[in-house]
């Protein structure tokens, strides 16, 4: 992957530089579970929908509620969002999904992204109890963006979604995933009662390591118990932000740098304005409270932001090499802005060369493009 090419008698020239949306997404369809192996269909996502609420799906996973078909209620409301926000979420539901992948590089090249890594959607909280059910999910799943990849592999890249639950074959399919276009292994902050640092994770990084993955720890969490206990006081903002920073945290507090020094990380969606403040934390509490540096580079530890925080200011912490962007296409949450990269590239305040970092040196580094 390049940013530059040969002229007229092989003088070098320059070309536009590649844009990367660190942060997109594909939103799950009935297609998504038609890759299970033979026997495992009584694993396969069932749609439903509340008697009072049709058009507010949702995937029924052994007889429990797991997630939404997100894009049944994304049309109604991105109208009402980019209108209170302005921040536009309007993508054609086609374009959301990667069953049509013409749809989406049309929404791409619109608004001017080159590459996009792509992570999951129903992931964001447990989807199974038993580990043979997780199993077939994840691998049906990751054969499906598979597919997608092949179609457009220049383009579309991708995270993986893993079995916890069974953690040899969380590294069979992190190893099918590389081989089919990913560049990273996708975990939550909290896996069921363990901290995404807890030793028992070990296998997966050192797969990832050794398979040259990030490891992208996307807002999400996969405790039930912690999930009920915030969300009717902050909503997401306690259930899934608030556990991607501390897991950071953790990462930074960890020895995981050591054992793995070539791992890379990304905490996903969370937005970036936390940095200082874990950044103060952080060396308050292990002595080097006046040191310098960039504790987050020191971890392999990238970060995505919005336009909503002060990025100038981050920058002037010292934190520009750690920082990515994303447009969390498809979605329309506190996070999304089809037009995310568009506002980022016209801040006066962040030069040509900080601005080339951030779409483009920094996820390739963090993703090995």
């Amino acid at each position: 992957m390049t940013t530059t090419g040969s002229g007229v008698s092989g003088v070098r020239t320059a070309q536009k530089t590649l844009i990367i949306d660190a942060d997109a997404h594909v939103t799950e369809t009935e297609r998504s579970w038609a890759f299970m192996d033979p026997g495992e269909e009584k694993y396969r996502p069932i749609l439903d929908a509340p008697p009072d609420a049709p058009k507010e799906m949702f995937w029924n996973i052994g007889g429990r509620q797991r997630g939404f078909r997100f894009n049944q209620i994304h049309a109604e409301a991105a109208r009402l969002m980019q209108g209170k926000t302005g921040r536009r979420t309007d993508v054609p539901v086609s374009a959301s999904e990667v069953d049509d992948i013409a749809a989406r590089l049309r929404v791409m090249d619109q608004t001017g992204i080159d590459i996009q890594i792509c992570h999951n959607t129903l992931w964001i909280e447990t989807v199974a109890d038993d580990a043979a059910q997780e199993s077939a999910l994840c691998r049906s799943w990751n054969r499906w963006v598979a597919e997608a990849w092949q179609q457009a592999p220049e383009r579309i890249r991708w995270s993986c979604v893993v079995p916890t639950l069974d953690l040899g074959e969380a590294v069979r399919q992190a190893r099918f995933a590389k081989e089919n276009g990913a560049v990273a292994v996708c975990m939550r902050p909290v896996e069921g009662r363990r901290i995404v640092t807890d030793s028992y994770f070990f296998p997966i990084f050192e797969a990832a390591q050794e398979l040259d993955m990030a490891m992208a720890i996307h807002i999400a969490n996969g405790n039930p118990e912690n999930v009920a206990l915030w969300r009717g006081a902050l909503g997401n903002l306690a259930t899934f932000r608030a556990p991607t920073v501390l897991a950071c945290a953790a990462v930074i507090n960890s020895t995981i740098i050591e054992k793995f020094p070539r791992l890379r990380w990304g905490f996903i969606e969370a937005s970036a304005s936390w940095m200082s403040w874990l950044d103060a934390e952080m060396k308050q509490r292990t002595g080097s409270r006046g040191a310098g540096g960039n504790i987050f580079a020191d971890h392999n530890i990238y970060v995505s932001c919005q336009n909503g925080d002060d990025i100038p200011y981050l920058i002037k912490q010292g934190f520009l090499d750690s920082l990515v962007i994303g447009t969390d296409f498809g979605h329309f949450d506190a996070a999304s802005d089809v037009d995310a990269i568009t506002k980022f590239q016209a801040n006066a305040l962040i030069s040509g060369e900080e601005k080339r970092k951030i779409l483009f040196t920094n996820p390739k580094k963090l993703y090995a493009l």
